[in-house]
């Protein structure tokens, strides 16, 4: 019996029979709610213990906001139509995410399937239209503020709703639906600014803080993905895996398991971990813990000056 040579990400896909690719990628309604109802309960109970002003709740705020913002990672998974085998389910949640995120979900699919195209390839790569990852602590904190996040979706938002020529990602066939989820948007967020004005401080208390305190860390979480890794179109070389607690899983969705993700992303998440048992021999760019990544990553910047 001979055996395949894995080189790449390619020889290794080919290396999967049908069997083992329809076992992979088969998704679940049940699996995707268990998972959903667990999360919104823990946010419920949470935020129920903001919204009452229980002792300490500020300490609580923080955990809250982290939660909060992690939600984009279901809004990335329903981008592939993966949490959930229904598809307007994906559709539906992933418009809600959009909402609390200030993300158009539609918008960002196409985005999302751009960077998967072309994985952290420079002038191709969406994710690095803003320059490169933060190679020194000035540019490293800036980018932990979220400032040039919240920056470029409202900008995204104002082009999708005024632009009249988009990226090339964009298919043309999409102008209209990107205009009509921006405006959509907008209206719910001008209606959510009239509670603030006349007092309604839940919005700030449950919503706006918490997700302000909470970005930074998706921020440093994300930078895991693709940050230090080699541009070339080698999913094994352009995406890193990381090793990381049932915590941070539960929180992600399992998306630690990034170049598991990129080599086939139509594997839902509960699926991920066993396709890592079959890369892992293969994986050349991997972290135990996001502990150990953020310390290596800024160990770097004295060389990168």
């Amino acid at each position: 019996m001979t055996t395949t040579k894995i080189n790449d990400h390619k020889d290794f896909l080919a290396s999967l029979s049908a069997g083992d690719r329809a076992r992979l990628t088969t998704t679940s309604n049940l699996s995707g709610l268990w998972h959903l109802i667990r999360y919104v309960v823990t946010l419920g109970f949470l935020g129920t213990y903001i919204a009452i002003k229980a002792p300490y709740w500020p300490v609580i705020m923080p955990i809250y906001g982290i939660m909060l913002a992690f939600l984009f990672t279901l809004q990335h998974e329903c981008t592939h139509n993966t949490p959930f085998r229904s598809t307007w389910l994906n559709f539906v949640i992933g418009q809600i995410t959009g909402v609390i995120l200030c993300q158009p979900f539609l918008w960002f699919r196409y985005f999302h399937m751009a960077h998967h195209r072309h994985t952290n390839i420079a002038g191709k790569d969406p994710e690095l239209a803003g320059g490169a990852k933060p190679d020194n602590w000035p540019r490293f904190l800036w980018h932990l503020s979220t400032i040039s996040y919240w920056r470029d979706k409202i900008g995204v938002l104002a082009g999708n709703i005024w632009r009249h020529h988009h990226p090339d990602y964009v298919p043309k066939s999409a102008y209209r639906a990107l205009r009509f989820e921006a405006f959509i948007m907008i209206c719910l967020y001008s209606c959510a600014g009239n509670f603030v004005i006349y007092g309604h401080d839940w919005l700030i208390r449950l919503w706006l803080l918490p997700l302000l305190m909470g970005f930074p860390f998706l921020r440093l979480y994300l930078l895991a993905e693709h940050g230090r890794c080699a541009m070339v179109a080698n999913m094994f070389e352009n995406t890193r895996t990381i090793y990381s607690s049932k915590l941070i899983c539960f929180l992600s969705w399992n998306m630690p398991y990034h170049t598991e993700h990129h080599i086939l992303p139509a594997v839902p998440f509960q699926k991920l971990p066993n396709l890592n048992k079959r890369t892992s021999d293969y994986l050349a760019v991997t972290s135990h813990g996001y502990g150990d990544f953020t310390t290596d990553y800024i160990r770097h910047f004295d060389d990168a000056r």
